[in-house]
């Protein structure tokens, strides 16, 4: 097998030099008729919100008929001076999640709400005087010939631009009531952002701090139904989002003893690397004790019960052992160590004291770069917003550099089809399915998607099935288990191998994942399962490439608008390329929960492919943000390619005809990340990408392609697993001074 690579080198980057351009779709009108229903919605808005004094401005959500990007959003309708719009967006959902359709919405102060009535009331009269009631792409241009009619109403032309293109999507404005709130004991509570403190919120509502648990600075925690009436209602139009706490945890124990494995022959802990398990209780009793750092976390005066130290040792004893007693899965990963923190009993917890103790844990323990969660829920992830556990999972790992690897939890009836549970709708973590030992998908799999786009889970591992089992050590035992719990470990140990011995980075760590998952060709049927696919058993199967294929990686920051490199030489044979290519971009992105379905801050766009004439030809004909965009429809390039997700896979289709590709005058190929932030900008993104060339006839073309860099000034380093085996085990040496 060839080795990965490493290539090192410039990258450039550039900023966004397009201009505003307004105009219509040919599809697309303005009719004066339409702005009048506006209007009445505006009115009686603000007859709604006059007599509220909860909170001093008014909340407005913005229907619109489809998917909106970012640039069609409101650019000024709702703006106070020079200041845009999108700055006082406060939360965004789904209106149907079958047929898409976008419901954003507004806290603006009750000056901007008369306003906007006066605004559209400019329009209607401009359009029906200037345009005979309508406005289209074929006479939008004639608005430059209008300027007595726009002086008359004080209204400059790029300001009648903006407000027409801004309402051309909508359908409606209204308040948003969620309809989410329900008498559940345990709920999560997250209002919108008004500006006011939210203890000093509740107060106003009429809630002591007493009776409840502030949680975040929009969300409180709630254990009394009561209070949840009394929100509903008071004020159920300020609730963003209403969710039942997630902690009710259960798992399956098959109690099926065997005996047959020795375990007498444990040697002690080296210099093996450590991975973190958050988990139920550990039983320090167990034959692979030493290799268990241990913190119990529970409160003290909180009773422990025989079954609180089963599902945790199960899942640390496949993180440390599960090579050896399972050796038909042995992924050649070796031993690892284990700090485990018991944060959670069976059965019923609660997951704001959990939440809380996992960002203690991991602040505490900077150390460790990998985390194994195999808790969760066994109620359905909401469709329309992150849970409040995937949320803070996805914080953690935005500020630390850290990765999470999260069990897609089980069902109990097999027959059923039902959503994963909370923490698995976390978008930065790896989430983990199972699969039964043929590779199809367990009997006791939940399915995705999260907020009806992300693809979660991320990818599947062997968790044990009827078929067969998993051998598992109890506080009693060997024993056998299945569930998706204990398919997260193997892909935990993987991790670990490739960012603790390795020493890669998580974003190209969990790239070699995916990237290997996904393999070549491969037409999942069963993605909200499967997601992209399952990972091989051997580690070598995950970071090495085929004879015939080149396998390298590139990271970076994306700081600008553009980054890029045009500069990737890749062997030509007369003059065309006979490569297929793969390539995988994986980055750990700011969110914000209370944007609901626009859940990640930033979107990196990825190009990869040939240079053409004037630029990339991505091999999966994305052309979005290059000189040849065709302005892709947002629902298209969400489902396309992957806009807003933090996993962008580009990967050529094999087929049988083998087709080389044309050299555009160069062997140059090209990488471009485009960088877009739904909010004000955040600080620059670290970023992976690992790509793969498979050679169509299959020759080994790895030296020449390794020339070739170094000739165009890439320095490429070969990551060979023995010799980083030999660093690692060197620089983890205790060194004795006489």
């Amino acid at each position: 097998m060839n080795d990965l690579l490493e290539l090192k080198g410039r990258l450039e980057s550039s900023k966004y030099k397009g201009p505003i351009n307004y105009s219509i779709a040919k599809s697309k009108e303005v009719k004066s008729d339409d702005l009048i229903k506006l209007k009445k919605d505006l009115e009686r808005l603000n007859e709604f919100w006059k007599d509220k004094t909860i909170i001093p401005g008014a909340l407005v959500s913005v229907y619109y008929n489809r998917v909106i990007p970012k640039s069609s959003r409101l650019k000024g309708f709702f703006s106070i001076g020079s200041e845009p719009s999108n700055n006082y967006v406060r939360g965004v959902r789904f209106s149907d999640i079958k047929n898409k359709k976008h419901i954003i919405t507004y806290y603006i102060d009750k000056k901007t709400l008369n306003k906007s009535i006066e605004r559209i009331n400019i329009l209607i009269d401009i359009i029906n005087n200037g345009f005979d009631g309508v406005i289209n792409s074929e006479n939008f241009s004639l608005i430059d010939k209008k300027e007595t009619l726009l002086k008359k109403h004080n209204m400059v032309k790029s300001a009648f631009k903006k407000y027409v293109t801004d309402l051309i999507d909508i359908e409606k404005f209204d308040v948003y009531e969620n309809g989410d709130i329900i008498d559940e004991v345990k709920s999560y509570i997250t209002i919108f952002d008004t500006g006011i403190n939210i203890v000093e919120l509740m107060n106003r509502i009429g809630l002591k701090n007493t009776e409840y648990e502030v949680f975040s600075n929009d969300t409180i925690y709630v254990n009394n139904s009561s209070i949840l009436f009394k929100i509903r209602q008071n004020a159920s139009y300020l609730v963003s989002m209403a969710m039942t706490d997630f902690a009710t945890y259960y798992q399956e124990t098959e109690n099926k003893i065997d005996t047959n494995i020795n375990f007498l022959d444990m040697p002690l802990p080296t210099s093996e690397p450590t991975i973190g398990v958050i988990d139920t209780l550990f039983d320090e009793n167990v034959y692979f004790s030493k290799w268990v750092d241990y913190t119990d976390c529970l409160n003290k005066d909180m009773p422990r019960e025989a079954e609180d130290y089963v599902h945790g040792t199960e899942v640390s004893s496949i993180i440390v052992d599960g090579a050896r007693t399972n050796t038909k899965w042995d992924d050649e990963c070796g031993l690892f160590k284990v700090r485990h923190f018991g944060v959670a009993k069976a059965g019923v917890n609660n997951s704001y004291d959990i939440i809380n103790q996992i960002k203690r844990i991991v602040k505490e323990n900077k150390d460790i770069h990998v985390w194994n969660i195999s808790l969760g829920s066994k109620f359905e992830i909401s469709q329309n917003y992150i849970s409040p556990e995937a949320a803070a999972l996805d914080e953690i790992q935005y500020e630390n550099n850290v990765i999470f690897v999260v069990a897609g939890t089980n069902k109990k009836n097999s027959k059923e089809i039902v959503r994963i549970g909370a923490p698995a709708d976390s978008i930065n973590s790896l989430v983990v399915n199972a699969v039964d030992k043929n590779g199809d998908k367990a009997s006791y799999a939940r399915k995705g998607k999260v907020l009806s786009f992300f693809v979660k889970p991320d990818v599947c591992a062997f968790g044990g099935d009827t078929n067969e089992y998993i051998n598992v050590c109890t506080p009693t035992g060997l024993d056998i288990q299945r569930g998706t719990s204990f398919a997260a470990p193997w892909i935990s140990r993987k991790l670990s191998y490739l960012i603790d011995k390795m020493n890669l980075s998580r974003e190209i760590a969990k790239a070699l994942i995916i990237d290997s998952a996904v393999g070549w060709n491969k037409t999942n049927k069963d993605e909200e399962y499967l997601g992209y696919g399952v990972v091989p058993t051997k580690i070598s199967e995950v970071m090495l490439g085929q004879k015939d294929e080149i396998k390298f990686y590139i990271e970076g920051n994306a700081n600008s608008y553009y980054t890029y490199t045009y500069n990737l030489p890749v062997p030509v044979v007369n003059e065309k390329f006979p490569f297929y290519a793969k390539a995988v971009l994986c980055y750990f992105p700011k969110c914000t929960r209370s944007q609901g379905v626009d859940y990640t801050n930033t979107e990196l766009d990825l190009q990869f492919g040939r240079m053409g004439v004037k630029d990339i030809r991505s091999i999966n004909r994305n052309t979005q943000g290059g000189e040849l965009d065709r302005a892709t429809n947002e629902a298209t390039a969400r489902e396309l390619y992957r806009k807003w997700d933090n996993v962008k896979i580009v990967v050529d289709e094999i087929k049988d005809t083998k087709v080389p590709r044309k050299s555009f005058n160069s062997n140059l190929w090209g990488i471009k990340l485009t960088n877009k932030e739904r909010l004000e900008r955040d600080r620059g993104l670290k970023f992976g990408v690992v790509i793969t060339l498979k050679e169509m006839f299959g020759k080994n073309r790895m030296q020449e392609f390794i020339d070739q860099c170094t000739m165009r000034n890439w320095i490429v380093n070969r990551v060979n697993i023995e010799n980083r085996l030999d660093i690692y085990a060197s620089a983890e040496e205790i060194i004795k001074f006489e």
